[in-house]
């Protein structure tokens, strides 16, 4: 039996980054899951129960509706909550296949695991495509997705690597605190619904380790001045989320009002709408500038000064969250 080290070979262990990238690997082969065989199983959407828990929707601030009501809108904001990671998965997985040129004749097993990233992403986007259409079997006619993927990620792809790497971590970990604050534990949610993003969570929890040694290799190969940059870009890409999330809002209160049967006051419709803006700021925008892990590595990488434009830039999208 051979027992020689390394060191006795002279060979050198892997250094850390190629060691995480390698487990990365390793748990997305072992984790490796099928959108028909293992995540739907022939199931169908049960519409009596919801799809978003409130902790996201907020729908319990809207103590006027009825227990009917407030179940539609969990759908209403669970279905855009699907084709709202279709269309960042869109970008994501273009960004993964652009920064893996620069392992394609160097470190094989980043290349590897960014080749997996981009691959699962694929995946993802089929599933949600999937669950939109099956949403659409059981919900009134004339929902909306409003913004246009390939538009939008085309625009995101304008922006310096530097802040879509930014931009992607903060998405990737946000919908895993999403699923494990929010989504697992409400009892009243859609088993179908819950198993979606259990899935989801499996995965997205090693794109984030991957996004993150990215994030920090194309930093380092910075100047300040190039950082700075980065910082107004992903400060602009933030602007332009929010953007869109309130102009989705707009839309799906729109469409809930029209589906809910019922005549609502001007106060009451006007609340509607203020609580779908909120919660969608709340989901895309806030969730993730406060997760722990994201704020931690943007102040290893930025200036003081940096971190304190990025949080008056966000200020005004906090206050209206918590008012």
């Amino acid at each position: 039996m051979n027992t020689m080290t390394m060191q006795e070979t002279g060979m050198q262990s892997p250094a850390p980054a190629t060691a995480r990238y390698a487990k990365c690997i390793e748990v997305s082969k072992r984790i490796r899951w099928d959108i028909e065989r293992d995540v739907i199983r022939g199931r169908r959407f049960d519409f009596d129960q919801k799809f978003l828990p409130d902790g996201l929707s907020r729908v319990g601030d809207l103590t006027f509706l009825r227990p009917t009501e407030a179940r539609l809108m969990s759908q209403v904001q669970g279905r855009t909550y699907a084709n709202m990671f279709a269309l960042v998965e869109r970008f994501i997985g273009a960004k993964a296949l652009e920064v893996s040129r620069d392992h394609w004749l160097g470190d094989q097993v980043a290349l590897e695991a960014l080749v997996r990233l981009s691959d699962e992403e694929l995946k993802h986007q089929a599933l949600f495509r999937r669950l939109d259409a099956m949403a659409a079997a059981g919900m009134p006619d004339g929902y909306r997705f409003v913004p246009e993927p390939n538009a939008v990620a085309s625009a995101v792809l304008a922006k310096s690597t530097w802040a879509v790497l930014a931009l992607t971590l903060d998405i990737e970990l946000f919908s895993q605190a999403h699923y494990r604050s929010s989504i697992a534990p409400d009892p009243g949610l859609s088993e179908l619904w819950k198993d979606v993003f259990l899935f989801h969570w499996k995965e997205e929890s090693q794109h984030a380790i991957v996004d993150e040694l990215e994030w920090r290799r194309c930093d380092a190969a910075l100047t300040a001045a190039e950082r700075d940059r980065g910082v107004d870009d992903l400060i602009g890409l933030v602007a332009d989320v929010d953007d869109i999330v309130q102009l989705q809002a707009q839309a799906d209160a729109d469409y809930f009002l029209r589906c809910v049967g019922r005549a609502f006051s001007a106060a009451e419709q006007a609340a509607v709408h203020d609580t779908m803006k909120k919660a969608y700021r709340w989901q895309y925008v806030v969730t993730g500038v406060q997760e722990p892990r994201f704020a931690e590595v943007l102040r290893a990488l930025v200036t003081p000064e940096q971190m304190d434009r990025i949080g008056r830039a966000l200020a005004p999208i906090v206050a209206h969250v918590a008012s």
